[in-house]
């Protein structure tokens, strides 16, 4: 999980640079589209199979989590790019909940309250170092972000159900993929421009560059991350989540020039501190060569 935030943290300041040449649906668009070339170039030179029976599952996956996208891109027009980042570094808050409802729905007397106490604290020190800040007339993009973090939590539940289902990464991420590049098309199609403006931005090197870098780190970033809530306990890789805001800050210092004060750097450490804690105390609370209950995936998650 801590390459995979690193790479979307790569692409976030990707998306950040293209942002001013391509429309934010063309981003999504060829984010997606470059991610399932590759894959259908991996799958035809590895002879895998894209064939699923779960075809209703994916179509979920795939559904929430492009929605959650575009939430994300409605609250950051709508609000400081702070608090929509920040907002929709919720979802694992609402992992937390989710699966914290559930044990308590099924009876079950083992929710590990440290590992939620550190999501908390992994929040606590996200909104040191971003800040956010809500002016009154802001409510509708405030409600938008937070409902894109629920739809979040929602696809990354999802993606965890899918590799306990025997789904491989590469099928998770391709048909995800795809439904973001069709998602992004039709967007650009439903934008339009007139007459006079071509429908689609021109190339040039740079920004080809850039776009090319965006679907190669969100395509890894994907992969890393569907494999680690398929084999990695979920309240432990959604606080690794949080680390994410440590890379995107960092990004910021090298191309921008972004500039810290003292709560920021708090807040980095208060993340650190709690990933680190969380990931010690669940190899300390796991048994050696313990096995994952088939027949009950909450008590896995737990």
């Amino acid at each position: 999980m801590l390459f995979a935030s690193f790479a979307f943290a790569a692409m976030g300041a990707a998306v950040k640079l293209a942002s001013s040449t391509y429309s934010t649906s063309e981003i999504v668009m060829y984010r997606g589209l470059i991610g399932t070339v590759m894959l259908l170039i991996m799958v035809k030179h590895q002879g895998l199979s894209l064939r699923t029976v779960f075809i209703k599952d994916h179509l979920w996956r795939s559904f929430v989590g492009v929605v959650s996208l575009w939430m994300w891109f409605f609250a950051i027009g709508k609000l400081p790019l702070a608090t929509a980042v920040t907002l929709n570094y919720m979802a694992p808050i609402w992992i937390a909940a989710f699966l914290f409802c559930a044990g308590w729905w099924r009876a079950k007397d083992h929710v590990e309250w440290p590992l939620v106490l550190a999501v908390i604290m992994s929040f606590v020190g996200v909104t040191l170092v971003l800040q956010p800040a809500i002016a009154s007339n802001q409510w509708l993009g405030g409600v938008v972000g937070l409902l894109s973090s629920v739809m979040s939590a929602m696809a990354y539940m999802q993606v965890r159900r899918l590799g306990q289902l025997g789904e491989p990464e590469f099928r998770v991420v391709f048909y995800f993929s795809a439904m973001t590049a069709s998602a992004g098309l039709a967007g650009t199609l439903l934008e339009g421009r007139g007459a006079a403006v071509p429908l689609f931005t021109a190339h040039s090197l740079h920004s080809a560059a850039l776009l090319l870098a965006i679907g190669v780190s969100a395509l890894f970033a994907q992969i890393a991350m569907t494999r680690a809530y398929r084999i990695g306990k979920v309240l432990v890789v959604a606080n690794l989540q949080y680390t994410g805001i440590v890379f995107s800050s960092l990004w910021g210092m090298l191309l921008w020039g972004d500039k810290f004060t003292w709560t920021v750097w708090l807040g980095m450490a208060v993340i650190l501190v709690s990933g680190i804690a969380a990931t010690f105390y669940n190899t300390r609370s796991t048994p050696r060569g313990a096995a994952v209950s088939k027949t009950d995936p909450i008590a896995s998650e737990l």
